[in-house]
């Protein structure tokens, strides 16, 4: 009985979180068994992609014990840097009126560099100043969040919301591969690859083995020859280009951006990064733990709303279940010291 007991509780220790997901799932298609449908996988799916690339980069960052507040702010301003040269030749209200057409790539890379600068700046204040993650982060926060306003204002914009974008820029936003009587999105596609991308990082190459590392003890990196210094500029680097590629991807989505775009999208990260298993104190974490806790909201969110629970009380939810995985989390780490 004993066994028995010990062995349950290992189980629910190492498979929490695809458990609560399990139950949820069952519980939402119990109320409502037209959840359980190929139409609603993929809804969820296609909603959750660019939040699955921002959790991502936040994992990076998350495992070295740090944190990224600036996340959200870098969305917005890869979304309207990218919108704001991609807009059809004959838009009445142009941002760039005598820019030609460039190939998609140019914005693309222009506004997944702006994400790299603002996470290479993270990363030399955090290594070089010392200026903790949480303090730099906000700062930068702000300071992006400016940053764009002031783009987004400029002349003849006036602070206008930006529109009129290329099919060919959009296609990747809202565009499908058929496969049979299965739709996939562009943008399922495009996650799955950067996520496997990042698997690699994290278990096959040496930033990954130095990223856990420092989140497991800076101090002892310190003394087994690692420059922390070095990696800390590397890891924010990353991060900052997936939240940029995030923001292209969600203008091309949405069809357009504004200086509003990606406002609290850390947050919903960092609650994924927690509940996917990625330890609040550093040195854990894993690319599968971290898209299980995406799918987790994405079925709160979609799923709720299709069996039609109030939002206020989704909000209550999804809030018990972060601070849950964060006492778990916790509980964890005491239980190993």
């Amino acid at each position: 009985m004993n066994i028995s007991i010990k062995q349950t509780k290992s189980f629910l220790t190492n498979y929490a979180i695809y458990v609560v997901l399990a139950v949820l799932i069952i519980g939402i298609t119990l109320s409502d068994p037209s959840f359980l449908s190929m139409s609603t996988l993929t809804n969820i799916l296609h909603q959750n992609s660019t939040k699955a690339i921002i959790a991502l980069g936040a994992a990076f960052v998350l495992i070295t014990g740090g944190v990224d507040l600036s996340a959200g702010r870098v969305v917005g301003l890869s979304a309207v840097i990218s919108a704001s040269m991609v807009q059809v030749s004959n838009y009445p209200q142009k941002f760039f009126p005598n820019l030609n057409e460039l190939p998609i790539i140019i914005p693309v890379l222009l506004a997944v560099l702006a994400g790299l600068i603002v996470g290479l700046v993270n990363g030399l204040i955090i290594s070089k100043l010392h200026v903790p993650p949480f303090i730099t982060t906000l700062g930068t926060m702000v300071i992006v969040l400016g940053v764009n306003s002031l783009y987004f204002d400029m002349e003849p914009n006036n602070s206008q919301p930006i529109g009129g974008l290329r099919q060919d820029f959009t296609k990747w936003g809202s565009g499908t591969i058929e496969i049979g009587s299965f739709s996939l999105p562009y943008l399922v596609i495009v996650a799955i690859v950067v996520a496997f991308i990042c698997w690699v990082i994290f278990n096959k190459t040496r930033l990954g083995k130095n990223m856990y590392a420092i989140g497991g003890n800076v101090q002892a990196a310190h003394v087994s020859g690692i420059n922390v210094s070095r990696n800390l500029l590397w890891i924010y680097s990353i991060a900052g280009a997936l939240y940029g590629l995030a923001g292209v991807l969600e203008a091309a989505k949405s069809g357009g951006a504004s200086n509003n775009y990606g406002n609290m999208y850390e947050l919903d990260a960092i609650a994924a990064c927690v509940v996917g298993g990625v330890s609040t104190t550093g040195g854990v974490g894993t690319v599968q733990g971290v898209m299980v806790g995406v799918m987790i909201f994405g079925v709160i969110n979609y799923g709720l709303t299709f069996i039609g629970v109030n939002p206020y009380w989704q909000l209550i939810i999804k809030g018990l279940i972060i601070v849950a995985a964060v006492a778990f989390d916790v509980r964890k780490y005491l239980a190993k010291k």
